[in-house]
């Protein structure tokens, strides 16, 4: 049998500084976003790359502050194409851009690439903003991009960019385009932060509704029962279904009909305003609608678009409206919906009843940045911080909704 090693006295010396740092990090204020804390982390592991403690919390921190989404948007070819297609074919020469979201970098990094005299690329979350700076020195971009960590409605002309941007750069928009206020922080930035003409990636964008069947999607969100026990009284806690790419492939949702649009905006000269519509949506094959679908279209540039529709592939979820009791229904017939909109949020209402009925049952289903997937820290509001260590709750705790990986 070996012998029970002694204790090698550096790694001793290692773990007990080590130790120091990670009581550190747990006492630190998150007010900054975590940097401080990140950094007391990272050379605790650097004396000690297996110190558990330091680990965990490291991973806690990043699971905090940088939303899982990121990852899986980062490896979508499709839409990284499309960005570079659109950026490639709008950026000129010579143009100041500003890039607002900047994430990794990588469509400030293509914008530079496409010729762009500078790229100011404005990120709020200090961890984030961190790490883009690295990755564009690692790209040898330093010289021709930067990064601005603040929130872009707290950019100012002549001192943190020296002169207005001739193209805005954006992708911040969630499953149903308004949940990361794009619209408010696009006015923004083409008002104040942009010239006159500038152009803007994307240019515009379409929500739409269609009918979908899918018993699968029913099973997944509104199980009827489980042992033996009626489940049903608690599916109207469950009438919007927030759809993870990998759900999305084995729901196999069908389309009864085409695509109706509810709104359109234009990315350009966005409209804070809010509004409302009422459509009928069509079927024109036989089957049983069990929700209505809401996917949106991007136009990136002439000929280049986005979308989240049926048929589309890549990191966004989708949205869905269950309805209360699924509809037999043939070619022609037709649910009406009134879909509304604040800029921010989007609330779809199924008529249970006909359309020319007095009263229809209408049940508001809203859509709240709040409670859908989307960024801690998204440019339409400024979500301040907490200054609150991640792994010292306190004795009563608010119960926060969870936010998915996907937006």
């Amino acid at each position: 049998m070996p012998e029970k090693q002694s204790p090698n006295p550096v790694h001793e010396l290692h773990y007990q500084g080590a130790e120091k740092l990670v009581q550190r990090a747990k006492s630190e204020s998150l007010g900054d976003g975590g940097l401080r804390t990140s950094q007391l982390l990272c050379e605790a592991l650097v004396l000690d790359p297996h110190h558990h403690e330091a680990q965990v919390l490291q991973e806690r921190l990043h699971q905090t502050f940088v939303p899982r989404w990121h990852f899986p948007m980062l490896a979508d070819k499709a839409r990284n194409s499309a960005y570079a297609m659109a950026i490639a074919a709008k950026v000129k020469p010579g143009d100041v851009v500003l890039d607002i979201g900047c994430g990794a970098g990588l469509t400030a990094m293509l914008a530079a690439r496409a010729g762009a005299q500078h790229v100011y690329t404005c990120e709020q979350q200090p961890l984030i903003a961190q790490a883009a700076q690295r990755v564009i020195e690692q790209n040898g971009l330093s010289d021709r991009i930067t990064v601005l960590p603040k929130w872009s409605h707290n950019i100012v002309v002549g001192v943190d960019m020296p002169e207005p941007a001739d193209v805005v750069i954006s992708e911040i928009v969630d499953t149903v385009l308004l949940g990361e206020g794009a619209l408010d922080t696009l006015s923004h930035a083409m008002a104040v932060l942009a010239k006159p003409d500038a152009r803007a990636i994307p240019e515009r964008g379409t929500l739409m509704a269609q009918l979908v069947e899918s018993e699968k999607l029913m099973n997944l969100w509104q199980p009827q029962q489980a042992e033996g026990f009626d489940l049903c009284a608690f599916h109207h806690l469950a009438n919007v279904a927030q759809i993870t790419p990998s759900d999305f492939a084995t729901c196999g949702l069908r389309p009864l009909g085409p695509t109706t649009d509810l709104f359109q905006f234009d990315f350009t000269r966005p409209n804070t305003h809010p509004a409302r519509t009422t459509e009928n949506l069509i079927c024109t094959g036989a089957g049983t609608v069990h929700a209505v679908f809401v996917s949106f279209e991007m136009d990136l540039a002439p000929g280049i678009q986005l979308t989240n529709g049926l048929y589309s592939d890549g990191h966004w979820g989708r949205t869905a409206i269950l309805l209360n009791d699924p509809m037999h229904a043939r070619p022609g017939d037709h649910l009406t919906i009134t879909a509304q909109h604040d800029a921010s949020n989007l609330s779809v209402s199924i008529h249970e009843c006909p359309a020319d009925t007095e009263e229809a049952n209408v049940a508001a289903l809203w859509m709240n940045p709040a409670w859908t997937p989307n960024r801690p820290y998204y440019e339409g509001t400024a979500i301040p911080v907490t200054d609150r260590p991640l792994w010292n709750p306190p004795e009563v705790q608010t119960v926060e909704p969870q936010r998915n990986p996907y937006h």
